[in-house]
């Protein structure tokens, strides 16, 4: 196979991957809404499904295209949602919470909505993107990015908690408002390591490819303040011990905060990462 064919391969994983994704959220829909346990499980099928087709197109992406596919708003945005299927994955087995799903899947189907929207073309790398600093920088930012909207998931699912109505059902798969908000907590913990990083590799490859470590670049600015509010968040928490919908409602703003970094500030501010 060519570098086309492996690229032709891709669009149609791409696109299995999308259809599974929403299947997936019509599945955990119908789990937690029309208390059936089957649509769980399926649902969970589903999403596994998606994340395996979503794998095997990021593959046939780097080989078609001979380089890590994480270099322009198409790429980093389906390795966004990658990322954060990867985690919603190991959170819902951890904690054997197919609730979940009901929340974090429709994130995830917004921003794949957003990349089929991307030009997928692919195009000779910038002086500036020829740097194995940049696949630590993005590949940190997706695992990082991935945490944020699980935790966005499943703060939404701790506000939303009350307005369903208890039964035998919900008990069982349900958790208290108290473990919501611990696994919401161990999301952004997870999430703010990796967003940490990103920083730091970003700097290191700023040095590299431009000659400093920090210019006060929009997409720099922002990504400060993201890592300040997650800080605020923790630290509100570890020292006055937030809990509950104010830590519920700092990880929805939060996670606002990360889709501008990405999406508000490479569309509509001019930056030195505004490249596509």
């Amino acid at each position: 196979m060519n570098g086309n064919s492996f690229l032709m391969a891709e669009s149609i994983l791409f696109y299995s991957a999308f259809i599974s994704y929403v299947a997936a959220m019509v599945l955990y829909l119908s789990f937690l809404l029309g208390r059936n346990e089957r649509m769980g499980k399926w649902g969970s099928l589903a999403a596994r499904a998606g994340f395996c087709f979503h794998t095997l197109a990021l593959i046939s992406r780097g080989i078609g295209a001979g380089r890590v596919p994480l270099t322009n708003q198409y790429e980093f945005a389906t390795s966004f949602v990658w990322g954060i299927i990867l985690v919603f994955i190991l959170f819902e087995k951890k904690y054997g919470l197919r609730a979940m799903g009901a929340f974090v899947t429709p994130v995830a189907i917004i921003i794949i909505g957003y990349a089929a929207m991307q030009n997928k073309d692919v195009r000779p790398l910038m002086p500036a993107l020829q740097s194995n600093w940049l696949t630590f920088h993005v590949a940190t930012a997706v695992v990082g990015y991935g945490s944020f909207g699980v935790s966005f998931g499943v703060s939404a699912m701790y506000l939303a908690r009350d307005r369903f109505r208890e039964d035998d059902f919900l008990k069982k798969h349900l958790p208290s408002a108290e473990r919501l908000d611990m696994i919401s907590y161990r999301a952004v913990t997870t999430g703010y390591f990796f967003l940490t990083l990103v920083i730091i590799t970003g700097a290191i490859w700023a040095e590299r490819a431009w000659g400093r470590y920090w210019a006060w670049d929009p997409k720099e600015t922002w990504s400060l303040i993201t890592w300040m509010i997650y800080s605020a968040y923790l630290h509100m928490r570890i020292s006055r011990g937030w809990r509950g919908k104010k830590a519920a409602w700092f990880c929805l703003i939060g996670f606002i905060c990360v889709l501008f970094t990405y999406v508000g500030v490479n569309t509509l501010i001019e930056s030195i990462h505004s490249y596509r």
